[in-house]
């Protein structure tokens, strides 16, 4: 494992961080930026976008011909780890660059290529992901929505749910059966999909702390032309495979949830009945293993760095980061604000500096133990594929699809 960047990604890390000096707008610690609504936040994002295209930071790692950085996968989670030291709108193109544009470039023809990479990574266009349904979370493959060929197009009918930013992307990847005589994981094909075409609607769902990052998105004889198509028919699991792994590849991506460092600090700053917070030796145990936890992810960084130095790709081993991550500032929210007592019910804003992450950790960090893989699948593919324990038995995987129970 590799603890120090390269002579070439020092340099790189050294340029990342004097650009961000002079053009990102806040620097953590110093008030956090205020997006009042969705149209605010996109005018926000591409304005940040379009900045860091016209630097060559909008897409690190991708191909300089469509607009992207021509650096290497460890450069972009370099930069990446410097942007998060700033108050930077994220959120906004993270999926469609860390997922759908690399997707396209993998498995796009020409035409796909030509036509939409740059446009995203110059901020013109916005994409989001179209996986889930409500039958079909954690078992993807059991997922509903239909594609059925018409001459030259596909006409598609279904539901998606839990699809981040549907509300202002202008399109999406679009995963769809195809052939339900097949069995489940062969009868799939991905696409994409014009999110203002005629039959796609987006129903915000509001969630507890107020905002609406997620959406059903309703597909209504929705026509997609068949040069949309980025898999052969029946070959769209692999497709989405394609795109989960690019997933991985966003190791260190801000998802706004606190860790060790925020219960030491305001524990340390909390005065409690019985003295202040981090005296108390149940917080005490609770610092010390979040810190761990902490300290342990942050090694799992550095040996994703060095694979990806390597030019390997990282494993399933990364299921650890979000199912570490998302439950701790669970457990650490609900300490700091039974800390409060009565008090803990109040808005995070009156509480003082700090109190506005630990609310958003305790509403938000549940949502985070579902979006990307739940707690539960999660601890499948750490126990399958990284320890190597049996795989739990499965009856529905070998007949067709139409056949297997509603």
């Amino acid at each position: 494992m590799d603890f120090a960047d390269s002579p070439a990604d020092a340099q790189f890390r050294a340029h990342a961080r004097e650009w961000l000096a002079v053009h990102a707008p806040v620097t953590r610690g110093r008030g956090r930026v205020s997006w009042s609504d969705d149209a605010t936040l996109v005018a926000a994002a591409r304005e940040w976008q379009s900045k860091k295209a016209a630097a060559g930071y909008a897409a690190v790692a991708l191909p300089r011909e469509f607009g992207g950085g021509g650096g290497t996968a460890t450069q972009q989670v370099i930069f990446r780890q410097e942007e998060e030291r700033y108050d930077v709108p994220f959120g906004v193109y993270e999926i469609g660059l860390g997922m759908c544009v690399p997707t396209l470039l993998a498995l796009g023809s020409d035409l796909v290529k030509e036509r939409f990479i740059a446009r995203a990574i110059n901020g013109d266009e916005i994409w989001c992901q179209l996986f889930s349904e409500p039958a079909a979370g954690s078992d993807l493959a059991a997922l509903r929505t239909k594609a059925v060929k018409a001459g030259d197009h596909w006409v598609v009918e279904g539901q998606k749910v839990w699809t981040t930013g549907a509300q202002f992307s202008d399109y999406g990847l679009v995963l769809a059966r195809t052939d339900p005589g097949a069995t489940k994981h062969a009868g799939l094909t991905l696409f994409i999909v014009d999110m203002r075409a005629p039959g796609v609607e987006v129903r915000p769902i509001r969630q507890l702390d107020g905002g609406a990052e997620f959406n059903e998105v309703f597909l209504s004889s929705v026509v997609i032309p068949d040069e949309f198509r980025l898999t052969a028919p029946g070959g769209g699991w692999a497709g989405a495979m394609t795109t989960l792994m690019f997933e991985r590849l966003n190791v260190g991506a801000n998802i706004g949830l606190i860790d060790s460092s925020t219960l030491i600090d305001l524990s340390g700053r909390l005065e409690t009945s019985t003295g202040r917070a981090s005296d108390d030796p149940l917080v005490r145990d609770m610092i010390a293993q979040a810190y761990l936890n902490d300290r342990g992810l942050k090694l799992l960084t550095y040996r994703t760095l060095t694979y990806l130095g390597r030019g390997q790709l990282p494993g399933p081993e990364q299921s650890i980061t979000k199912l570490v991550i998302a439950s701790q500032a669970q457990l650490i929210a609900n300490l700091l604000l039974d800390l409060r007592g009565q008090e803990g019910a109040l808005a995070g804003d009156a509480l003082g500096k700090g109190w506005e992450a630990v609310e958003r950790s305790w509403s938000f960090g549940a949502a985070m133990r579902i979006a990307g893989g739940t707690d539960e699948i999660l601890r499948n593919v750490i126990a399958e594929r990284v320890l190597g324990l049996p795989a739990a038995k499965r009856d529905d995987t070998a007949r067709p699809f139409n056949e297997n129970p509603a």
